[in-house]
């Protein structure tokens, strides 16, 4: 991730060209998380990379892409409602530490109101929080989006432009291979693979500090490996991370291996 080239409002609107980020807002980096199933901690990780680049001291966002299940807001305790911005658009919310946040949650009455949208509306108001939101000038956009390969990641890698993707998986072998699908679908639609991380490894008992592998030896080095991909490591299932996300302070979550996530991107 060495060159920085700033993605910043284009004049002339054009179908055939990326979307634009809403005038004066620029990003040196926009990271996509992805992964190919749910349940594997991809808002998580996300999130935690957000926070170890905020660490880092670098400018971050976070544009929570998966409108039907929404759960960035939650992870870092936000409530309020997103204010409008002079002229048009609107202004992410701020966590404690200064991440920038939108999400469709901060726009909905609670925060467990369903979402019932078809897919190209999802896809809409996807595109519109990176073109709408008045985000400033950034060194990181991280893009959470929703698990699989429908139409919002789709719409993603084809209109936002993507300085590379993060995926993320669990060590089922049956995650993997879902991960494997969402591999090939951004080799096919040409966008840039940072990296693949295990997330959910194992467990260390609090008491004796044995690792114990809850679901099974991790191959997702090797299956990294084997599709030529970096394998950017992995990270423990931690009940202190899943506390802390529950109760909107992962900001404060403090462990060694949380700024190791920041040099995955830079």
């Amino acid at each position: 991730m060495s060159q920085e080239k700033p993605h910043q409002n284009a004049e002339t609107p054009d179908p055939l060209r990326k979307i634009e980020l809403a005038p004066g807002s620029a990003a040196k980096h926009v990271i996509a998380v992805m992964s190919g199933k749910g349940g594997v901690g991809k808002s998580s990780v996300a999130a935690l990379l957000a926070v170890a680049l905020r660490r880092a001291g670098r400018d971050v966002g976070v544009l929570d892409a998966d409108i039907t299940g929404p759960s960035i807001p939650r992870l870092f305790g936000l409530r309020g409602r997103p204010r409008a911005a002079q002229g048009e658009g609107m202004m992410p919310v701020q966590t404690a530490t200064g991440i920038r946040v939108m999400s469709i949650n901060l726009l909905l009455p609670e925060e467990d109101h369903p979402v019932i949208w078809r897919g190209p509306i999802l896809s809409s108001a996807a595109k519109q929080f990176f073109t709408d939101v008045h985000w400033g000038r950034l060194d990181y956009l991280i893009v959470d989006l929703p698990p699989g390969t429908g139409d919002v990641p789709l719409t993603v890698l084809q209109s936002i432009p993507l300085d590379g993707i993060i995926l993320v998986s669990s060590p089922q072998e049956l995650a993997l291979m879902i991960v494997r699908k969402a591999v090939k679908m951004a080799q096919a639609l040409q966008v840039p693979l940072i990296g693949l991380v295990e997330n959910m490894s194992s467990l260390r008992c609090p008491h004796c500090g044995h690792e114990v592998e809850v679901f099974g030896p991790g191959t997702a080095a090797a299956a990294a490996s084997s599709g030529a991909i970096r394998f950017l490591g992995r990270l423990p299932l931690d009940p202190e991370l899943s506390a802390a996300g529950d109760q909107g302070g992962l900001e404060s979550f403090t462990a060694p291996w949380v700024a190791d996530l920041a040099r995955w991107v830079e």
